[in-house]
């Protein structure tokens, strides 16, 4: 596998690149703090997949086993362990995890007036007091494999939001559900990571024109193992749809009162199911 690439982008952004990690960030603030950070954000990057693959055999383990000893690891392990009533492994945080890592690393070189790391669409978010972020929510597979743009979500400072993560059957990762996608906001990426994914797998229904196949026939080394994934979606009826929407409600609304989000969005087949507070700019179709 070849070394980390970190490269620069128009707008004062930066792209690291590592094996199947892929992170867009950017920083704001004073000259010398923005180098800071981003100095430090390159340094801490070197080692963030072989930290990780040196602990694939826990990470892949269901949650009452794992025995992790790096930072990104146990972000993962602590970001998954309130949600352990439902099947999950820290797998599902991955992502939101490393973005959290490398916020966190440029906060701790230099002080910011914002700043956000894309990891892949999960975000790590910072805003200083006074500050507000305004990021685009693209979620409506119903034109094709590109999302359209469902619309925004301003963030302000005090919120309580510091990620934004995004998951379905269309993303990265295996999906045990039928949705599109579900956007989640939360305290930190690694968590709205964990509960999109599991917000993601409650959008759910059996039904014919549903195709799925155990995950570990799609890949040997998957943590999901030969529980059945989500490969395939035919045209839904608008009953079915709402049915498998009100079950990813369900789950939502429990993560909503407990705490563990701040809010979700939902799609399926150009529907939109909205819990908690999001923006003026979304609404539910």
């Amino acid at each position: 596998m070849e070394g980390p690439v970190v490269q620069a982008l128009t707008g004062g952004r930066l792209h690291f690149q590592h094996g199947p990690i892929d992170v867009v960030l950017k920083a704001f603030g004073t000259e010398r703090a923005v180098a800071d950070a981003y100095a430090a954000a390159r340094d801490r990057f070197q080692d963030i997949l072989g930290e990780l693959v040196g602990e694939l055999g826990e990470l892949r383990k269901p949650m009452d086993q794992p025995r992790v000893t790096g930072s990104v690891a146990r972000r993962m392990v602590a970001a998954c362990r309130p949600f352990a009533g439902e099947f999950v492994t820290p797998m599902a945080a991955v992502a939101g995890a490393v973005a959290d890592e490398l916020l966190a690393t440029m906060l701790a070189a230099a002080p910011l007036a914002k700043a956000f790391v894309n990891d892949g669409g999960d975000i790590a978010i910072h805003l200083a007091p006074g500050e507000t972020m305004r990021i685009g929510v693209a979620a409506d597979f119903s034109r094709g494999a590109v999302p359209a743009l469902n619309g925004n979500v301003t963030l302000e400072a005090g919120h309580g939001i510091g990620g934004i993560a995004t998951s379905g059957r269309h993303g990265r990762s295996f999906s045990l559900g039928i949705a599109d996608s579900v956007t989640v906001l939360a305290r930190d990426a690694a968590a709205a990571d964990a509960a999109a994914t599991l917000v993601g797998n409650a959008v759910n229904i059996d039904a014919p024109c549903v195709v799925r196949r155990p995950a570990r026939a799609l890949d040997p080394d998957s943590d999901l193992g030969e529980r059945p994934v989500t490969v395939e979606v035919g045209a839904l009826t608008q009953a079915q749809i709402a049915d498998a929407l009100s079950a990813g409600r369900a789950r939502a609304q429990d993560y909503l009162r407990r705490g563990l989000i701040v809010a979700a969005v939902m799609t399926l087949q150009s529907w939109t199911e909205i819990v908690g507070e999001v923006s003026e700019d979304l609404s539910p179709a």
